[in-house]
């Protein structure tokens, strides 16, 4: 590639740098000196520093950018804010995002305008992360991220936005919805997959390089990861359908976020003690106690007893890093170092939801519109040309109907053995649903059931428990839909042969 013309003053350079002054992590000098040095013509690019309100060295930052940098200033607090604002300034072809604690190697300008002329197809594309690390806990922490980082540039097939070092067009940016300074870090994720699934390619420069500054401190860890699972279950939330969003793995503890309800698990939990009593088999030795402790947690404590395990075991891997860190091996460190940020995400990710108050929505939607809440499923998967969740071998869901008489519908596949040989039985408000109302069909249980006039009532059933092959979950049925309708003419015609004839037509 020919080296490009200086422009003038007036002209649109090729990039424009963005870096945002927040989290600097007292690296920003050095940053600020990694740009500076760069071998590439200074006409190629504009560097734009994004000044946050609590930035305290302004008269420091003003006289070491002189007139080779713009300053913007904005009230948003958040790199990804500031980012966002700094893209609105920007008058470059190409959008260049980093962090104020990376610092470029002089030759990443020129690598950039060569991958832009050999890579026409990428819409944008990240650079190689190097970490700088300090003591023993950034060590851990660097080998974490650059784990996941290396993932996502190598192998994941769209989470390819790293912050670090992003380079893209600017009219893709815009076209993709460009960063939602309200989703915080989970925003690049965000990002990416709006790219996926718009077809636009983000490739993996991995000759340019960046040394990212680890700064290895536990409460900065906790604060990050906050901010990640914010904007993830804020984003959840919204239900909405922008492209990519199909992409986005629902975490468990959102799709069972309707199971935190007391009354639900105690619906469950009659339903094991009833079918218990009536001769239902409990399965292997143990398989009681088992049942018994899975309900009666939940059904005492609601989403309280989740959200206390969860902090406990949060509390119990932070306890046991920070004594690592001093008399710990580096791989101890690091195996911990994994688990604390696994059970501090999972605590965070059910606070967050807690927080948000009562979802009245299921997850997914695969169960059914008529599906308010659940309890006892496993996540969705397929299996021979069906979509389901495996349910557990007792569990309930919130139903609204008409009321009256309704015909609800469970659609099973009858994968473990024909519906019935199985013995399921079902309870509709904590009562036995009498075995004449229940028609079982080879792929579907067909309910006849009187819902109270306020439409919303709780179905429940229990069944012996399956054990897959290599499986050690406690399965039940495979669930694919419940159908909730009203059908109160075809039960009708169906008890009044007169009343048929009457509505056949012509």
């Amino acid at each position: 590639m020919q080296d490009a013309p200086a422009l003038d003053d007036g002209e649109s350079p090729l990039f424009s740098i963005i870096i945002p002054l927040e989290s600097h992590r007292g690296q920003w000098e050095m940053s600020w000196l990694g740009w500076t040095s760069q071998t590439a013509d200074k006409s190629l690019y504009e560097i734009i520093l994004v000044v946050p309100p609590d930035f305290t060295a302004r008269e420091q930052l003003k006289a070491l950018a002189g007139n080779r940098a713009r300053l913007e200033f904005t009230d948003s607090e958040h790199d990804i804010g500031l980012c966002a604002f700094g893209a609105t300034k920007a008058r470059g072809s190409y959008l260049f995002f980093t962090e104020s604690h990376c610092r470029p190697e002089p030759d990443v300008i020129e690598l950039c305008i060569r991958a832009i002329d050999a890579h026409p197809d990428w819409a944008g594309f990240s650079c190689r992360s190097i970490p700088i690390c300090h003591n023993r806990l950034s060590v851990a922490e660097a080998a974490m991220y650059q784990a996941d980082i290396e993932f996502g540039m190598k192998q994941h097939p769209w989470r390819k936005v790293l912050d670090q070092c992003f380079v893209t067009r600017r009219d893709v940016y815009r076209e993709c919805g460009g960063l939602r300074e309200e989703l915080g870090h989970f925003a690049e994720w965000v990002l990416a997959a709006a790219y996926h699934a718009r077809g636009h390619s983000i490739g993996y420069l991995e000759e340019a390089r960046f040394h990212h500054y680890y700064v290895g401190e536990i409460d900065e860890l906790k604060q990050f990861t906050l901010d990640f699972v914010q904007g993830e279950i804020r984003y959840l939330s919204e239900a909405r359908n922008d492209a990519g969003s199909e992409l986005l793995d629902i975490p468990v503890e959102w799709s069972s976020r309707s199971e935190a309800g007391a009354s639900l698990a105690r619906n469950a939990l009659n339903a094991l003690l009833r079918y218990s009593l009536a001769g239902g088999g409990w399965g292997r030795p143990g398989e009681k106690l088992l049942a018994l402790w899975r309900w009666a947690v939940p059904a005492l404590l609601g989403s309280l007893g989740a959200r206390g395990f969860a902090r406990l075991g949060a509390w119990y891997a932070r306890a046991v890093l920070v004594v690592l860190t001093t008399v710990g091996s580096r791989d101890a460190i690091a195996r911990w170092m994994r688990r604390y940020i696994a059970a501090l995400i999972r605590h965070q990710r059910l606070d967050c939801i807690h927080r948000l108050g009562r979802y009245t929505r299921s997850a997914g939607g695969l169960l059914g519109e008529q599906i308010i809440a659940q309890i006892g499923f496993h996540a969705e998967e397929i299996s021979v040309g069906h979509t389901f969740r495996w349910s557990e071998p007792e569990a309930a869901v919130r139903i609204k109907g008409m009321p009256g008489r309704t015909i609800v519908r469970v659609r099973s596949p009858a994968l473990r053995a024909p519906l019935d040989t199985i013995g399921t039985r079902f309870y509709l408000d904590g009562t036995a649903v009498a075995p004449e109302a229940v028609a079982t069909g080879y792929d579907s249980y067909r309910l006849s059931l009187d819902l109270p006039p306020s439409g919303i009532a709780t179905l429940a059933w229990a069944c012996p428990v399956f054990r897959g092959r290599g499986d050690s979950r406690r399965l039940g049925l495979p669930i694919a839909a419940i159908d909730v309708g009203q059908d109160r003419l075809a039960i009708e015609c169906a008890e009044t042969p007169a009343l048929a004839e009457e509505n056949s037509g012509p």
